[in-house]
């Protein structure tokens, strides 16, 4: 009992210190063009092999926000695992992410394409919960081993932005997590971590 109490301090006390670690990196400004469309640049350092870190297997701890109907909000907390593979001859990557939520097996899987002419990564989801590719992709590139992916979307009658954020400066034990705006991107509400370990 002792050595199950220990690994629990253990795991809330890292993914503790990696989620404030984590939540020091800013967001990078978006931009705009005339149209209200995102702007979306590679940096210098953007390379078809920005994830080969993730390749292989990974069990994960994911704290996901949950708005209750009187707008109060909590976190949930689960254990997942995910398996990715290097694809199309390096241009490419695929993962499948393997979870219990809500009591019920669920199964999501991202598709990672990197286009050589624009430097910048398209990333899709899609879940056994329904079934189709999520559209648009989220769109970046990686700068000092932090990647950060954007999409523009209607949601409920409101424009909304997402961001994906990839913080691989320790490879061993890479933090992805999820934002929304409903400002432009002044403002972000971060609504899922996932604390990575082989």
């Amino acid at each position: 009992m002792k050595y199950l109490t220990l690994a629990l301090w253990l795991m809330f006390h890292f993914t503790g210190k990696a989620q404030s670690k984590n939540a020091e990196l800013p967001v990078p400004p978006v931009v705009f063009d005339s149209k209200g469309e995102l702007i979306l640049s590679p940096s210098s350092t953007s390379s078809k092999n920005d994830f080969d870190f993730f390749a292989g297997n990974w069990k994960i701890h994911n704290r996901m926000l949950k708005k209750k109907p009187d707008n109060t909000i909590e976190w949930t907390e689960f254990e997942s695992t995910q398996e990715m593979r290097i694809i199309l001859r390096g241009i490419g990557n695929v993962d499948n992410f393997i979870a219990e939520r809500n009591g019920k097996p669920f199964e999501g899987m991202t598709l990672r394409l990197f286009n050589p002419q624009t430097k910048l990564w398209n990333i899709y989801w899609a879940d056994s919960n329904f079934g189709v590719l999520g559209l648009p992709p989220v769109v970046g590139s990686f700068e000092n081993k932090v990647g950060h992916f954007f999409s523009k979307d209607n949601y409920n009658g409101k424009n909304l932005l997402t961001v994906y954020r990839w913080d691989a400066r320790d490879p061993n034990n890479p933090i992805w997590s999820q934002a929304t705006s409903e400002d432009n991107g002044k403002t972000w509400e971060w609504n899922w971590f996932m604390y990575m370990r082989r």
